[in-house]
């Protein structure tokens, strides 16, 4: 293994510029799965905070009582899907009206009586706001004696549920694709870069060494190769995060075990590529 280690590094002071360039064109091609990625986690997080705002609202009996009241919040609190449950007073959903209606001010001034009722707003798990969960979270405050009437807006739950879906099998078909056309342009890159080498690989055939022995350090090299595109693909990817975030709009960055899984896949698919270029020049020798 050390004599690998040794030949890979030494692949890369005999060739620099052409190992340059093949670390340049797998960055290129890993860039362009950076920016997906970056798009899609953009993506995923809007819906999760769209998600977020997902709850159930009970709206109350005017001559409900306190106590029942507490009993329908504890009832609802006991159910696992259910993170807090909130109760909003007659007057403050007035006071939150005319905070967040401002144009209807003039109204509010006209009212005689608080029409708003009071309300229980249902607040629900990570993961627990499915277009099910959310149904069975409204039955059960449905029956609740002090409830009158239950709103979570199902048509708005259905479609931010299929907007997932979609979104989601879009992204995979779409990912598979990029990474697919990115392992084609890694591979030719490092198979120019291993072509340029062939006379080496032909001499130490003819000096008996054998295939495991020769196909280490052209591995080796290639996954070196692939990490240090992955490298220049991280930072081309966070280049345009800069940008976008500064001149056009607020973009999240990426999570820390994406990039770790970009790099090593650039790595991996570097090792692959040569593996695959290797066994060529090796078949030709024979």
């Amino acid at each position: 293994m050390s004599y690998a280690i040794r030949e890979a590094l030494a692949g890369f002071r005999r060739a620099p510029v052409l190992t340059g360039l093949a670390a340049g064109m797998v960055g290129l091609a890993l860039f362009v799965v950076g920016l997906f990625g970056l798009v899609t986690h953009n993506l995923q997080v809007a819906l999760d905070q769209i998600e977020a705002r997902v709850e159930v609202v009970a709206y109350l009996h005017d001559d409900a009582s306190a106590a029942e009241i507490e009993g329908a919040v504890l009832e609802l609190r006991d159910q696992p899907e259910v993170s807090n449950v909130l109760y909003v007073s007659k007057d403050s959903a007035l006071a939150r009206a005319r905070r967040d209606l401002q144009d209807f001010e003039e109204v509010f001034r006209g009212l005689e009586s608080n029409p708003l009722p009071a309300s229980l707003e249902v607040r629900l798990e990570d993961g627990s706001r499915g277009p099910e969960t959310v149904e069975l979270i409204a039955s059960i405050a449905e029956v609740l004696p002090v409830v009158e009437d239950v709103q979570y807006g199902r048509e708005w739950v259905d479609r931010l549920d299929t907007l997932r879906d979609v979104a989601g099998a879009a992204s995979l078909a779409l990912g598979l694709a990029f990474a697919l056309v990115a392992a084609l342009m890694i591979g030719t890159a490092l198979r120019i870069a291993i072509f340029a080498r062939r006379d080496e690989i032909y001499v130490m055939r003819l000096v008996g060494a054998r295939d495991g022995f020769i196909r280490r350090p052209f591995v080796l090299e290639g996954f070196l190769t692939g990490l240090a595109g992955g490298l220049v693909a991280i930072l081309l990817t966070a280049i345009a995060h800069r940008v976008v975030s500064q001149f056009l709009f607020d973009v999240v960055w990426l999570p820390f075990w994406w990039l770790a899984g970009g790099l090593l896949a650039g790595g991996v698919l570097g090792g692959l590529a040569s593996i695959q270029a290797v066994r060529r020049h090796l078949r030709e020798v024979n």
